[in-house]
C-alpha cells in the first residue's frame, strides 16, 4: 500500500488550493455542524458525489475540525494522482490482501489525537439526491478496533445554484463517539442521518 506523507510544501499548497478553488467556484459555503472540539482524533465519513469531495472536506477541516488531514483513496487513483500522497492521501486496493494493511494503517492513524481520517465508504461516486446508502466492507471493522473517545463525524454535502451563477455548497455534520457507535451498524446510522438531512435540504428548494 501507499502511505500518506505531509510534504512541507505540497501539503500547505493543498490546504491553500482547497480554499482558493472553493472561493473561486462557489457562491458561498454554508456549514451546519454540531462538532465540538474535545482534543480527540476524528474519523470523518462523507458521501461521495463528485471530484470536489476531498477539497470540501479539507475546507471543513480547516474551518471546524483542525486536524492533520488524511484520506483513503483507491490505489489506482492515487498512483495516477501521486502528488496527493504528499497531502495526506493513502491507498486501499480492493479485493487484495493489502486491504488489511490499509485497515490497520487507518486504525493506527486514528490513535493519534492530532489526526483526522476522511473516508468515503460508498466506494464510488453517487448522486447526492439518493436516499439509499450502501457502504463497502471494512469501515465497521475499523470502528470496532478504534479507541472509544474517537469522534466519528458524519458529513453530508450538497450543491445548488438556485438563482445564482455559481452554486452554493452546503455541508451538514453529525458527531458521535466511537463508543456510542461500536455496537451499531454504521451504514444504518449514517443512512438515518443522511435521509434526515436530505429531507431538510430539499425543503430549501421548496
Amino acid at each position: 500500500m501507499i502511505k500518506a506523507k505531509h510534504h512541507p510544501v505540497i501539503y500547505p499548497l493543498f490546504k491553500w488550493l482547497s480554499r482558493f478553488l472553493i472561493k473561486r467556484n462557489f457562491n458561498s459555503v454554508q456549514i451546519e455542524t454540531d462538532y465540538i472540539e474535545n482534543d480527540c482524533p476524528v474519523l470523518l465519513i462523507a458521501n461521495h458525489i463528485s471530484w470536489w469531495d476531498g477539497f470540501w472536506m479539507e475546507y471543513l477541516n480547516q474551518k471546524i475540525i483542525h486536524r492533520k488531514f488524511h484520506v483513503m483513496m483507491l490505489e489506482e487513483q492515487l498512483r495516477k494522482h501521486w502528488y496527493f500522497k504528499y497531502a495526506g492521501s493513502y491507498s486501499i486496493k480492493k479485493n487484495s490482501r493489502e486491504v488489511k494493511d490499509s485497515i490497520d494503517y487507518t486504525i493506527d492513524l486514528i490513535k493519534d489525537r492530532e489526526n483526522m481520517v476522511l473516508m468515503f465508504p460508498q466506494g464510488r461516486i453517487y448522486s447526492a439526491y439518493n436516499y439509499t446508502i450502501r457502504f463497502e466492507k471494512g469501515i465497521q471493522l475499523i470502528l470496532k478496533k478504534c479507541r472509544d473517545d474517537l469522534q466519528v463525524v458524519f458529513a453530508a454535502n450538497f450543491t445548488d445554484f438556485f438563482s445564482d451563477a455559481k452554486p452554493t455548497l452546503y455541508i451538514y455534520t453529525y458527531t458521535r463517539s466511537a463508543a456510542y457507535l461500536k455496537n451499531k451498524d454504521l451504514e444504518t446510522e449514517y443512512t438515518k442521518f443522511y435521509n434526515r438531512i436530505l429531507d431538510k435540504h430539499m425543503q430549501k428548494e421548496s
